[in-house]
């Protein structure tokens, strides 16, 4: 990866629906070895896909929330269920597993205290879920939605 490479990987975050020409001049090509650098960083992985960012409220979504999820046992099996449990709730639109006191820390989104209750009552169905803690956002200060590239 050099410095091309990077240029086109900032830029297309910050247009994901920049035609090849423009990004190409841009990024100081002419559009065919743009193009065949673009399908490189796509077969490479660099670019896993394409989508457009919505604007939560004008979408429904008046509420986030940050959960911390500690299991009860930490057998694979175990692991294995509560993710693909997780992965099947439209509600979760980050996933982490950290260190520390609790096991995944959880980025859930609703339209409201009723929509987060009835996810968080689908939580406690999983027989893996031991705790439980809940965090509201009161305030979103900032969304980077652009990643540093460091290679």
């Amino acid at each position: 990866m050099d410095r091309i490479d990077r240029h086109i990987l900032a830029t297309l975050q910050h247009d994901g629906r920049i035609s090849t020409a423009d990004l190409a001049e841009k990024v100081g090509l002419s559009p065919s070895p743009c193009a065949r650098r673009l399908k490189r960083l796509e077969d490479d992985g660099f670019i896993q896909h394409y989508q457009a960012n919505l604007e939560k409220e004008k979408v429904g979504i008046n509420m986030t929330f940050f959960v911390e999820i500690g299991l009860n046992r930490h057998q694979e099996d175990t692991i294995e269920s509560f993710e693909s449990a997780l992965l099947e709730m439209p509600e979760v639109i980050n996933a982490h597993v950290v260190s520390g006191s609790f096991d995944y820390l959880l980025e859930v989104v609703s339209p409201n205290l009723q929509g987060y209750e009835a996810f968080t009552n689908k939580l406690h169905k999983l027989s893996s879920v031991k705790d439980i803690h809940t965090h509201l956002s009161v305030r979103q200060l900032a969304t980077k939605r652009v990643l540093p590239v460091y290679l």
